[in-house]
């Protein structure tokens, strides 16, 4: 029985070209970057908690935009900073309900010994 040796007939070609591809300024970051990992990185949120930040920072956000119209109109000034505490009261439920909730979804039953 005779064995012969298998070839595969491959033979790598490395093509090296020069061409300066002009980088955009998201690849600056990549680049510059030194773990690549912290520009790929995301967290994964409950949408309720979710929510919540979005309902405090736009609550903050139209209660200092009211009071920076205090002045000249203050009948809009009102509206806004009523309309950014009940955003920021809505932002404050929506986080801390998953919390407080025992039965809501991700709260964990029982204590671990």
């Amino acid at each position: 029985m005779n064995i012969t040796p298998i070839t595969t007939g491959f033979q790598a070609q490395v093509q090296t070209t020069n061409t300066t591809k002009k980088e955009g300024f998201l690849e600056k970051f990549h680049t510059a970057a030194k773990n690549s990992a912290d520009m790929t990185d995301t967290i994964v949120v409950p949408r309720t908690i979710f929510k919540g930040y979005l309902g405090i920072m736009t609550g903050t956000t139209l209660v200092t935009v009211g009071s920076l119209l205090s002045q000249k109109m203050k009948k809009i000034s009102r509206v806004l900073s009523i309309a950014g505490l009940l955003t920021s009261l809505y932002g404050t439920y929506a986080f801390v309900r998953p919390f407080i909730i025992k039965d809501a979804p991700g709260v964990e039953k029982t204590k671990k010994v």
